[in-house]
Order: structure tokens, then sequence, then C-alpha cells
């Protein structure tokens, strides 16, 4: 592990002993990122979490965006385990936590209901990466995530690119991976965004003004598995095609918002053609008038609005109640291995999965 730059003064006023640990034999630190414009994301090798993400508002004062916290025991034993950290094997649900590849069926840990989750509980959320800081915008992750881990099959390398902009204040994230057998692979990051800053309490994401680039979406049933439905937003209250607060229609009696206690859908995203990265969401803070622009090259959007955040503490004091964090999660759609009709999540040995996914920051009057 190579920290390469100096964490002091940084804006989020994180120290580094307050990261520096070892898990099952590898070391956790913390790292900076600074462009030239003056943003700043921390983030650790544990689970490769973001730990703030320091960007101005319309008046020029920074602030956290990013649900964090401030210690490494803090992150480890976060009430929400996937807090603003990298998701795999595979993100999202797995009905019953089983799936068949290759006429031979595998069974995942079970921990979200009947259902696996984000790769099951000692996921890559869960996991000491190796680190490589390579200059002030750019760090790597590695990781190799053995055969048999959580249930899933053959032997993954996976590479994770933490890239800032000069340019834009926009931080890039590169994933690929190989494996040595046929698998699933559906990498996310599980940021939760709050654009006014965390604080205490950490305000309600309600008020957020949303815009998501699709038509469909897939409904899910009482357990947030989708039912095979790819169905249209229009003349629902999942229709994000123009901008909508969220809090609008959130609590309609609509059976999808009923299921998920708000919204946490996967959308799919309006593409020229697979794979292209192109625009998926636009969320904006009316108070800090903070913006966030979302591009992919995922077929899918998750947009969870922090609907079970149950006010716990996070980074110097911040609390964060329920919706006061929103995702936006690039996959392929959930439960895909059971759903032969969406974009495939297999990966097969000589293949490389790749996504690159940027989250764009800027102030717009």
């Amino acid at each position: 592990m190579n920290n390469a730059l100096p964490t002091e003064g940084n804006l989020s006023a994180l120290k580094r002993e307050d990261f520096q640990t070892e898990v099952d034999g590898k070391k956790t630190d913390l790292f900076i990122l600074r462009n030239n414009n003056g943003m700043e994301v921390a983030v650790t090798n544990y689970g490769c979490t973001l730990l703030s993400i320091m960007v101005p508002d319309k008046d020029g004062k920074y602030s956290n965006v990013v649900l964090g916290h401030d210690s490494i025991d803090h992150v480890i034993n976060s009430p929400e385990p996937f807090l603003s950290t990298v998701i795999g094997r595979y993100g999202n649900r797995i009905a019953n936590g089983k799936f068949t590849l290759n006429e031979e069926e595998y069974s995942l840990t079970i921990n979200n209901g009947p259902n696996s989750l984000h790769g099951g509980p000692t996921g890559f959320h869960a996991r000491v990466w190796d680190a490589e800081q390579i200059s002030d915008t750019v760090i790597q992750f590695n990781y190799t995530s053995a055969d048999g881990e959580e249930g899933f099959p053959g032997t993954l390398d996976v590479s994770i690119l933490y890239q800032l902009d000069d340019d834009d204040n926009a931080l890039l994230i590169n994933y690929t991976a190989t494996t040595d057998k046929p698998t699933l692979v559906n990498l996310t990051n599980h940021a939760f965004f709050n654009l006014s800053g965390i604080a205490n309490p950490s305000p309600s994401i309600e008020n957020n003004i949303v815009t998501i680039n699709a038509d469909y979406y897939t409904p899910v049933d009482e357990v947030s598995i989708p039912t095979g439905e790819i169905l249209k937003v229009e003349g629902t209250p999942m229709d994000f095609r123009n901008p909508h607060l969220v809090g609008e229609r959130i609590n309609d009696k609509f059976q999808q918002l009923v299921y998920g206690a708000g919204y946490d859908h996967c959308y799919v995203l309006n593409k020229a053609e697979a794979g292209e990265l192109s625009f998926a969401a636009l969320c904006t803070d009316p108070v800090s008038r903070r913006t966030l622009e979302v591009y992919t090259t995922e077929p899918g959007v998750q947009l969870y609005t922090g609907n079970w955040l149950n006010g716990f503490k996070g980074a110097h004091g911040a609390t964060f109640p329920a919706r006061s964090g929103i995702c936006f999660e690039a996959q392929r759609f959930p439960d895909t291995p059971n759903k032969p009709h969406f974009p495939t999540a297999t990966l097969m040995p000589g293949e490389e999965y790749q996504q690159l996914t940027v989250y764009k920051f800027d102030v717009r009057d």
C-alpha cells in the first residue's frame, strides 16, 4: 500500500491516525484526493469507502456532501454497513440467494429478508483493498475475491480507479474485473449524497429536485425482488423524466412506493447503444444550489432515498435520519441471473468487466 500524499489539513478535518488499523492482516488508511479547483475527496481502503466529498455551494462555502464516518472503527461498525462503500460482487438483490450458471446452482449468503443483498455481509464493502495513490487526483484500489467467497464462483481480480477531474468538479469511478471461471459481476458505489451538506441532523433530501433519463423501471415485489416486468414510468410517481421534487410523490399510496417505504428502484436508462457513457440523472438542492450530475456506462441506476436510515451518528457529530441521503447506484438490474431477459451480469474467462460512472458537482442559479 502506497500513501503518496500527506493528509494533514484536509477540508473534512479527518485524521489519518483515526483510520490506521489492521483487519485480517491488512492495513487500513486514509487517502485524500484534491483537484485544482479545491474539490477534495477523502476515502479509506476499507470497502473503498467515501468518507467525504467537499464541494462549494452558491456562496463558495465548502461542505461534505456524502454521508460518512470519521474513524475506521465507525466505518467497520456502521449501522449502515454499505454507507458510501463499493458494492460487490453483486450490487442489489438476488432472489433467495440462488442462481444457476452453466447448469450449476449456487447458493449465496442471505442477508436481506429471504435474499442476498450487495454481495453478502462480507462482500466488497467489508474488505481491505490494496491501495496505491498515483497522484493528487488519482487512487487505485485492487482486490482479489477468492473462488467461493460469499458463494460466488471463480477467482475475481478487481481494480477500481477513483479520479478527480481538474476541469469539472467530477469524481470518475472506473471499474475493471477478470475471472478464471464463469461468474457474476455487478459492481457499484453506494454513495449516500446530501447536497445541503451533512449536519446534526442532516437535512432531508425530499426537497431535492431530480431528473432521471429513463422511460422504464423494474417494478418489485414485497421483498424488493424485480417481478421481471419492465414498465413505463409514464403516469406514475416513478416518472422523473422531467424534474420533480423527491418528496412530491414519495408518500403516495402507490404500491411500489409502499413496498420500498419510498424510492428504492432500478431505472432502465435510455441508451442509444449498450455500454455508452451517457447522462443518467441530475439532482439539485434548491437551498445550496449544488447540483449532482450522474453519467454511466451501465444500463440501470438504482434510486434510493435513504428510507431506512435511522438517525445514527456519522462524521463530526452529524446524524443521518430517514431520507437524509440519496443514492444513484449505477448497475445491472437486480436479480439479473434469474431474469434471462435482463442485460447479463455474467463474466466469462477471457472477458473483462468494465464500467465507468461519473459524479459531477456544480452550482446553478
